[in-house]
């Protein structure tokens, strides 16, 4: 009796200290839990307590930037040229045999629509340079559904930027941010007019900056997108990125998609290049675009290795133009430039994003590595595409903005051989109204509406003023003569 009477006593004190002990542990738990806000959560002792997320609020940058969006619909005249350049109907041989089946064909009207963003209350209007380009009409609704027919002030094909302006007073207009300042995870809003659905606010992260997705025909062009993951569509183009303050940071421009639609990327066109580009357009009429007269590509490990580079930053020069800023800089083949103005650069898309803020005639500085050593070089003057440093107006644009090509005189050589005295020869082309009607690279223009074509002026001069058709006649260094013809 002795013994279970211990065996008892042992095991009732046993249990009353487990019990204790189990409530001791329990309170303590509980006080801890209580001192923190019941929204927190954390891991607690292997036990996993609920989290709620405090959400990010996006109410009040939306209402600060829906206003300033605005619907844009376009009309367009369906050239007969998309039959002529694909089945060849504009081959002057072709013609002369079976003439050009579709050349009384009445133009068809196509509509589109994209969006844009006011950025003052006079009614001047950003998009991108493809939601209007080549519009016969530009509608456009605002957010209070009034509606009013825009004008073209200005357009710049080589960052996809347009101005345009509708005649109204004391609109919304949008608060500039700076695009240096955002940073990759920073919640964003894009906000849009996507399949005719006007005032749609979507959101989502910075994934990237610097992104180059080459949508933009290449050359000149300055690619270097935003990247996000704020779902926009067709319809979206032209309207605004902005930052949880609703400050505008880029003009949406593209998507990333097989499908055409959304499928998890968008790229949008950096505020602080947008804002250099309208400025260029109001105070000049044309974009003043400087250079640095130097060819970048991008610096992996397979160029690293071929070029003896240990350090795979900054991005590597491959030529250099005589007589350019980076020439007259000292700046060589084989160099690696790591930083413009005191700016890190990642990538040719970077680089090229630096330099087009500026106008030529501008200064900036130059960090640059060659054979393993550093340089610094400050004062590098920058110039416009002619190489000189002053201003180009409107008036005296060359014709490559509105033909879309490069032309250089003919060599005596080749003039002889082609039983030519003059002409100028179409050394680059690009999109534009040359493309458009069928004309290739290496066409040597002898006339425009039969007026000697010698020199740049004169095709200037040729299409100055002009209105209506426009007849090209010339050659091509095969000796097959060609004749063309498009509407201005």
């Amino acid at each position: 009796m002795k013994k279970i009477k211990g065996i008892l006593f042992i095991s009732l004190l046993a249990g009353c200290t487990g019990v204790f002990a189990i409530s001791a542990g329990e309170n303590n738990r509980i006080g801890i839990v209580e001192k923190f806000p019941e929204h927190k959560s954390f891991i607690f002792q292997g036990l996993n307590f609920h989290q709620t997320n405090i959400d990010p609020d996006f109410t009040v940058a939306a209402e600060m930037t829906v206003h300033t969006v605005v619907h844009i619909k376009t009309e367009y005249q369906q050239k007969n040229d998309i039959y002529d350049n694909y089945f060849g109907f504009n081959d002057p041989f072709f013609q002369q045999f079976f003439g050009n089946p579709y050349q009384n064909m009445k133009p068809q009207t196509l509509q589109a629509a994209g969006s844009g963003v006011i950025i003052s209350n006079d009614g001047y209007i950003v998009t991108n340079n493809h939601v209007v380009q080549d519009a016969s009409l530009i509608e456009v609704t605002l957010n209070d559904k009034r509606t009013f027919e825009a004008k073209i002030v200005g357009t710049d094909p080589t960052t996809d930027i347009a101005l345009i302006k509708i005649d109204a007073k004391d609109l919304p207009s949008i608060t500039f941010g700076n695009s240096d300042s955002v940073k990759v995870g920073e919640w964003v809003l894009a906000v849009g007019n996507p399949f005719n659905l006007t005032s749609t606010v979507t959101a989502g992260i910075i994934s990237a900056k610097g992104r180059n997705i080459n949508i933009l025909g290449g050359g000149t062009a300055i690619e270097s997108f935003i990247q996000t993951d704020a779902a926009v569509n067709p319809g979206n183009s032209g309207g605004a990125l902005v930052n949880t303050r609703g400050q505008l940071i880029g003009i949406n421009a593209a998507i990333a998609s097989n499908t055409g639609s959304y499928t998890g990327y968008s790229f949008a066109i950096p505020v602080n290049i947008v804002s250099k580009v309208i400025d260029d357009l109001l105070k000049y009429g044309e974009v003043q675009r400087a250079f640095l007269g130097a060819e970048f590509v991008e610096l992996d490990s397979k160029l690293a290795k071929e070029k003896n580079i240990d350090e795979m930053k900054g991005v590597y020069v491959n030529e250099v133009e005589e007589g350019g800023a980076a020439d007259a800089a000292g700046i060589k083949n084989g160099d690696v430039i790591t930083a413009i103005d005191n700016t890190i650069v990642n990538n040719a898309a970077e680089a090229g994003e630096l330099i087009g803020r500026h106008h030529p005639g501008d200064k900036i500085s130059i960090t640059f590595q060659r054979l393993g050593k550093e340089f610094s070089v400050d004062n590098v003057l920058l110039k416009n595409k002619s190489g000189g440093v002053g201003v180009v107006k409107k008036d005296e644009t060359n014709v490559t903005s509105l033909l879309g090509a490069t032309f250089e005189e003919v060599p005596g050589s080749e003039k002889t051989k082609l039983g030519i005295s003059y002409g100028m020869k179409i050394t680059k082309l690009d999109a534009g109204k040359l493309r458009s009607a069928g004309i290739k690279e290496t066409f040597i223009i002898t006339t425009i509406d039969n007026k000697p074509i010698k020199t740049n002026d004169d095709i200037k001069k040729a299409l100055e003023n002009k209105k209506g058709g426009v007849l090209i006649e010339g050659v091509y260094p095969n000796g097959m003569r060609a004749y063309y013809a498009f509407g201005l």
